[in-house]
């Protein structure tokens, strides 16, 4: 009785040491022979609930993509196309400033291949992918398929994984700032795409309305309402005729955002989006749509289109509407066009149906004054006069096309790393744009349509203090101010000419002479990312390690380090009071060929730094979850006895956590 209690105790022991031990993708995989030598591999998930699996089409700069690598290729097989996708969610990550495009509950990768080395029989893959809920994991699986020997189609087999490797783990974050544990990434991330379908929504409909307001556009309204009204027998009958004028302008720029959803697909116009040449492509084409706002020259399409649709519109009836609401978007193209461009690009970054809603949107803002001053034409009298101050529109618009062409380089400078585009450099381009604007506004500046000037409206002075006070908002980013208002939008804090600010005046600076192997980390701190070179330090100035397992790729890991190691408390003890050793989890560089080793945890084969650290962390504190903080003496043994390792908490659980570890090591 004793030796089965024994038996119990041992076997409860091990199974709650190892649970921890995440996979929640479950894969199982079929071969299909599609004709002579070609063939369909594919392969299946079954995704844990609150759990996400990430696409091979989310961005660089992001969470880490899903990858298929195919063993022996060359010489035996090739592949057709790309591998496609099942449904995917959409979802954009405010820390990294990326759409990030994933799975949820189950996934479907299919790939096409061709035979061409008849003795081929079988197709080895590595699959690499992450899966995050509260933490993210990056897996390695491989599958072996069999080439079925006949043309019937083959049966779905579950393949056993020769080997799971546990790479990365990365903390993901809620929607909001803050810094207390979320609950599952499945409960931020659907939120995230319905905001930002509303968020285009309203974006696009403030930008229908502002093209509204342009030279092209608003002095149409009286024109054709009164056209409505004057040819209309009865005024029920101006009013429906107005109303289908309406939905006609809808209708155009809706088929607009389908066609475009349609012809090109939601995963192809996200890929797209985040695609380098296409970035450099649309800052040069922002570029042109500003000079073109700032009045160097007129954007057209060409008349003769005008002309023909103009004489369709004479037919009456519902045709003769739809044809005049066409010939307005026609005639206003050189006003709406580059407006309508940059809404199209935008919206099809976040996929789906998003170029559809923006259409909606953006029309919507169009064609409501047509309805509505059809409705009541008395309203007409109380329309401003058309003047200057429809080009001053024009040209704030061109002002703001000229500062969102540099998200787009910017975006293009992140992914190729060239450090053209720095912070500091987009944010001086920023204020020397909106400081211009400023003083165009305030009549300091005129441009070639702009109208002579005696004073200057009240309205435009308000816009003009408001666009002043954002540029000196921008200031203070160029030594290290986080810019909250803007995140979203310059290059990350790490991504700049100074990580510390200018003179490490934007960050405390912890030391400027940095010890052998180590480097200067989140705000300057020092950071060792080699685990022995840092324990040869601490011995020698006889102070307690803080094991920080990390990720590149790691959000919560970025988060903790600006919302919890910034705070003076704990800045303070990390700065003097213990070694920090960095471990990252997801570096793929190559081990030397004689480290290289099996794992005798989870039997992989260690080939990787990444790899390296990720089995020191599962055999040694038996979890493959981060941000993980561990507090070691010099012999390796943690100081936290109640609670050996720490996560993602706040600062003040963190402090006390710290100060319980390192009182310990002092006695």
């Amino acid at each position: 009785m004793r030796k089965i209690l024994f038996i119990l105790f041992a076997f409860l022991a091990f199974t709650k040491g190892n649970a921890q031990i995440l996979d929640p993708a479950k894969w199982t995989t079929k071969i299909e022979k599609k004709s002579e030598n070609t063939y369909l591999l594919t392969f299946n998930a079954v995704i844990e609930k609150d759990w996400h699996l990430y696409s091979q089409f989310t961005p660089d700069g992001g969470p880490l993509p899903l990858e298929i690598i195919f063993k022996d290729q060359k010489g035996n097989f090739t592949l057709v196309g790309k591998a496609k996708e099942s449904k995917t969610t959409t979802a954009f990550n405010d820390v990294f400033g990326v759409n990030e495009t994933f799975f949820h509950d189950k996934a479907q990768i299919q790939q096409e291949i061709k035979i061409t080395n008849p003795k081929t029989t079988k197709i080895e893959t590595d699959l690499n992918y992450q899966v995050c809920k509260e933490v993210c994991i990056n897996l390695e699986k491989k599958f072996t398929f069999t080439i079925p020997l006949n043309s019937k189609i083959a049966k779905e087999v579950v393949l056993k994984t020769d080997t799971v490797k546990v790479d990365t783990i990365v903390s993901k974050p809620a929607v909001k700032e803050t810094v207390i544990p979320v609950k599952s990434e499945v409960e931020a991330a659907k939120p995230v795409t319905q905001i930002g379908l509303w968020s285009i929504f309203f974006i696009a409909f403030l930008s229908g309305f502002a093209a509204l307001l342009t030279p092209c556009v608003f002095p149409m309204i009286p024109m054709t309402v009164s056209f409505f009204t004057k040819q209309s027998k009865t005024k029920a009958k101006g009013i429906r005729n107005a109303i289908i004028y309406g939905i006609s302008i809808i209708f155009i720029y809706v088929v607009l955002g389908f066609l475009v959803t349609w012809i090109f697909g939601a995963d192809a116009l996200n890929a797209l989006s985040t695609n380098v040449w296409f970035n450099i492509l649309f800052f040069v084409l922002l570029i042109i749509f500003a000079s073109s706002f700032l009045g160097a020259f007129e954007i057209m399409l060409p008349n003769s289109w005008a002309n023909k649709v103009d004489n369709q519109a004479d037919r009456g009836g519902i045709i003769g509407i739809l044809f005049m609401a066409l010939a307005l978007a026609i005639v206003s193209f050189s006003c709406t066009g580059p407006i309508v461009g940059t809404l199209l690009v935008d919206a099809a970054s976040k996929g789906g149906i998003a170029p559809i809603i923006g259409m909606f949107g953006f029309s919507l803002a169009l064609a409501l004054p047509f309805m509505l001053f059809a409705m009541f034409p008395g309203w007409l009298h109380s329309l401003p006069k058309s003047g200057g101050w429809l080009n001053t529109v024009k040209v704030v618009l061109g002002f703001l096309e000229l500062a969102l062409a540099f998200k787009f380089l910017s975006n293009a400078d992140l992914v190729l790393q060239l450090h053209l585009l720095e912070r500091e450099v987009f944010l001086a381009i920023w204020i020397a744009v909106f400081g211009v604007l400023a003083l165009y506004l305030f009549g300091k500046i005129t441009l070639p349509h702009d109208s002579p000037m005696t004073h200057i409206s009240v309205g435009r002075l308000l816009m003009g203090l408001l666009v002043l006070t954002f540029t000196i908002y921008l200031i203070p980013g160029l030594w290290g101010a986080p810019l909250k208002l803007i995140n979203a939008f310059p290059p990350p804090m790490e991504y700049s000419e100074s990580p510390m600010g200018f003179g490490g005046s934007g960050v405390k600076a912890a030391t400027a002479i940095l010890p052998e192997g180590a480097k200067s980390g989140p705000h300057g701190l020092v950071v060792f990312d080699d685990y022995e070179k840092g324990l040869a330090y601490a011995k020698t100035v006889n102070k307690p390690i803080m094991l920080d397992f990390t990720g590149y790729a790691c959000v919560n890991c970025r988060k903790m380090e600006n919302n919890v190691w910034s705070d003076m408390r704990v800045f303070s003890i990390l700065n003097n009071e213990v070694v920090l050793i960095s471990l990252y989890v997801d570096d793929k560089r190559e081990l030397p060929k004689n480290e290289h080793y099996i794992s005798k945890t989870t039997g992989a084969e260690i080939e990787t730094i990444g790899d390296k650290w990720t089995d020191f962390m599962i055999s040694k504190y038996k979890t493959n979850t981060q941000p993980l903080y561990v507090l070691t003496d010099l012999e390796g043994n943690s100081l936290n006895e109640t609670t050996p390792t720490i996560s993602y908490v706040g600062v003040d659980e963190y402090e006390r956590w710290l100060k319980t570890g390192i009182s310990k090591f002092k006695k």
